[in-house]
């Protein structure tokens, strides 16, 4: 849904930190479903993907601390 006019009327949360929220959510849903992409490459003996997807793991953990930081700061008023 897109709308040029939605600022949280509907959800009763502005968009920005609804985006935010989201975002932080993303990247942990990621975060997990690599661990199985981990694991599967593992079990395959495929090192250089393993690694490729831990990476990207870290990438996403990295992402949801900077967003949980910056949605904290900008809730408490920062």
């Amino acid at each position: 849904m897109t709308s040029d006019t939605e600022t949280g009327g509907v959800t009763g949360t502005k968009d920005k930190d609804y985006n935010l929220v989201w975002y932080v959510e993303a990247c942990l849903s990621n975060a997990l479903r690599l661990e199985n992409y981990i694991q599967d490459a593992e079990r395959a003996d495929d090192s250089e993907v393993a690694d490729l997807f831990r990476k990207a793991q870290a990438d996403s953990r990295k992402g949801a601390e900077l967003g949980k930081k910056l949605l904290a700061a900008r809730l408490n008023g920062g």
